[in-house]
């Protein structure tokens, strides 16, 4: 569970990584889903794009992250297949 964002991540990286953080997005009126800067802007160079206060969207992006977190199911290729599969 992170408790910072790395400024490197792009904004489409962190929607990938943990989606509840499109709520974020969806909430500000942002256009980043779907956007082709989304992979090369940052929280901050949305945050300026988007004239949303960075501290503020940052600490809501975390505060998702941190609730979702433990909830959100591994992708379906890395999660192990059930056992009535595994033994076909």
């Amino acid at each position: 569970m992170p408790f910072t964002l790395d400024t490197n991540l792009s904004i489409d990286e962190i929607m990938r990584r943990w989606p509840a953080t499109i709520r974020v997005m969806i909430r500000h009126r942002m256009l980043c889903i779907g956007c082709p800067f989304g992979i090369f802007h940052t929280v901050a160079d949305a945050a300026a794009a988007h004239e949303v206060d960075e501290a503020a969207f940052t600490a809501e992006l975390l505060n998702v992250i941190r609730l979702h977190s433990s909830n959100e199911r591994k992708p379906a290729f890395e999660e192990e297949a059930p056992a009535s599969v595994r033994n076909m």
